[in-house]
């Protein structure tokens, strides 16, 4: 193993890991705290639930990943996040990047959520998504994680006592050298956020942390690694690293995801005059096993054709069912749900599942008691199909804002397994 990723979602990890297989890394990701000896991949990826749990809970099982990782032999360890900074005022990012840096007995880390190719970019410490800076984007909105403020110093800096400094673009269009030379200069600052705004930067980045034990980013900076190693002998790209079989069964799309561009994939999926079930989470808390058999019943009146089973709501209807229900609770219900149908779909011979949203997604393989994925060519950008490696299923698990507009018919119709 050369790299050993500890990912704060399920989302973020295939996202991550579709960044290392589209550069020759052969990736697996596995779910949950593992235990047991590593499986035999370039990267590992460790997919948690930690991005909203209590920031102790995510240390600890964060820290418990990073053991495992290490006793496997990880080279350099990766800390992913999403590329807007979910995060509170009280982590987890900070305190899950401060654990992991005392754990690897290194002093400075970066981060840097930058994606440029989804929008996400990094200019003066302050993120953007697309040309709007994210306090001002539809994130300030989030359900569990509402971001606030675009200035990633300011943001880093309330969840940790450490020193937070900024690598600004002029010192990273010089180049690697002049990055370390900044770090080098400040050794009492601990985290360094940096801008990145295309693809270029991302790769600088990736050369100026290649000796870092630990680096924290969104999946951007993923894309430039595998590049350092095979300059340094660690790799030889595989040409053939994303490839699963084909699978010919039903598929099923199942969306949690309140964000706008769920939102727009779902009235697009509608558009198509696809067929659609809404779900009501009103009904669910009243009565989840009425709403589960009608959710059913309606699927398989359609008779193995590809459809859409979706709690994906407005702002306005959101906040609704929050104040009835808490926020806590409206999520727990709608996640339990959905992954609810999803086992009724595979146990009846659906063998592909697309997947919106976060949470949902790591309600979704949790209840499907999925172990290790492999990890397949991209959908979209940060989007791979994933297969389980012990039965013939195939996921591709989308975070909320990621993917086109009509890009639930393409994973459906997309013969991407088998390129």
């Amino acid at each position: 193993m050369i790299l050993g990723v500890i990912a704060d979602d399920f989302t973020g990890a295939t996202d991550v890991a579709s960044m290392l297989v589209r550069a020759g890394m052969t990736t697996v990701q596995v779910i949950g705290v593992p235990t047991g000896v590593p499986p035999t991949a370039d990267a590992v990826v460790v997919a948690l639930k930690s991005r909203t749990t209590p920031s102790d809970d995510a240390v600890d099982e964060s820290l418990r990943a990073l053991r495992w990782l290490t006793d496997g032999g990880a080279r350099q360890i990766y800390f992913k996040y999403c590329s807007t900074f979910d995060s509170t005022a009280e982590g987890n990012i900070g305190p899950v990047g401060d654990a992991l840096m005392r754990a690897l007995n290194t002093q400075q880390t970066i981060a840097c959520p930058a994606l440029p190719e989804n929008g996400r970019t990094v200019f003066k410490g302050h993120l953007f998504v697309g040309d709007t800076l994210l306090s001002d984007s539809s994130m300030r909105h989030h359900p569990l994680t509402p971001m606030h403020d675009a200035n990633l110093v300011n943001v880093l800096q309330a969840q940790t006592p450490q020193p937070v400094g900024l690598t600004a673009y002029t010192t990273v269009s010089q180049g690697a050298a002049a990055m370390q030379a900044q770090w080098q200069q400040h050794p009492e600052t601990r985290w360094w956020v940096v801008d990145a705004v295309d693809n270029a930067a991302l790769d600088t980045i990736a050369e100026a942390c290649a000796d870092m034990p630990l680096i924290t980013a969104g999946s951007g900076v993923a894309l430039g690694l595998p590049k350092v190693y095979a300059q340094r002998g660690w790799l030889t790209p595989n040409a053939q690293a994303a490839q699963l079989q084909t699978l010919t069964g039903a598929a099923l799309v199942l969306s949690g995801s309140c964000s706008s561009q769920t939102l727009a994939q779902v009235a697009r999926w509608q558009a198509r005059q696809l067929p659609a079930y809404q779900l009501d989470p009103l009904a669910i808390a009243s009565d989840p096993d009425t709403a589960f058999q009608s959710a059913w019943s309606w699927y398989e009146s359609q008779v193995g054709q590809p459809a859409l089973i979706y709690a994906s709501a407005d702002q306005a209807a959101v906040k609704q069912t929050q104040s009835a229900l808490g926020v806590a609770r409206a999520g727990a219900l709608i996640e339990a749900l959905l992954a609810r149908v999803a086992q009724a779909a595979v146990a009846h011979g659906v063998d592909r599942l697309v997947v919106a949203g976060g949470e949902t997604s790591g309600a979704v393989v949790q209840a499907l008691q999925v172990q290790q994925l492999r990890i397949g060519r991209s959908i979209a950008p940060g989007v791979p199909w994933t297969e389980v490696v012990d039965r013939p299923l195939q996921l591709a698990l989308k975070s909320g804002n990621f993917g086109g507009i009509d890009f639930f018919y393409e994973a459906i119709n997309q013969e991407v397994a088998a390129q």
